[in-house]
């Protein structure tokens, strides 16, 4: 199998995967937080139950169509670049993370028309696996892509 495919299969095993427990996560906290409360787990980080309807930390939350489509542009940007350098060795992990966490949050958009986060550290607004696996990949996509092959 050419490296190339092998990155697809890859990353799209990711996706799903990310995708999934963004999900199982998401309906674990509902389940047992209820909406506006917060519960201590760990010095300095509660669980929470709220509803983002903006992007990331809340910000352009009455522009709904704007939001759909700049995740649009910018997932479709990701995918030229990684249909280029699919066979870029490791690219296919932060890749399949950025979509399996863009894909999660999606679905709670179109199923609640916010997206549910639960994990609220002091001085940084609320968040989900979904959002943590879109930094960490898109930080991973910059790194390999200003890395020498």
């Amino acid at each position: 199998m050419s490296r190339r495919v092998r990155g697809w299969r890859l990353a799209l095993a990711t996706m799903g995967m990310v995708c999934a427990l963004d999900q199982l996560t998401k309906a674990w906290a509902v389940s047992v937080i209820d909406r506006g409360e917060e519960r201590n787990v760990f010095f300095g980080i509660d669980l929470v139950n709220v509803r983002n309807k903006g992007v990331a930390f809340g910000a352009l939350s009455d522009s709904g169509w704007v939001v759909l489509a700049a995740v649009g542009i910018a997932l479709v940007a990701l995918l030229l670049y990684f249909a280029a350098h699919a066979g870029r060795r490791g690219l296919w992990l932060p890749v399949g993370m950025v979509f399996g966490g863009a894909l999660g949050n999606l679905a709670d958009r179109a199923r609640l028309h916010a997206v549910i986060d639960f994990i609220d550290p002091i001085a940084w607004p609320a968040f989900n696996l979904a959002d943590a696996a879109i930094v960490v990949g898109v930080l991973g996509v910059l790194y390999l892509a200003e890395r020498p092959e």
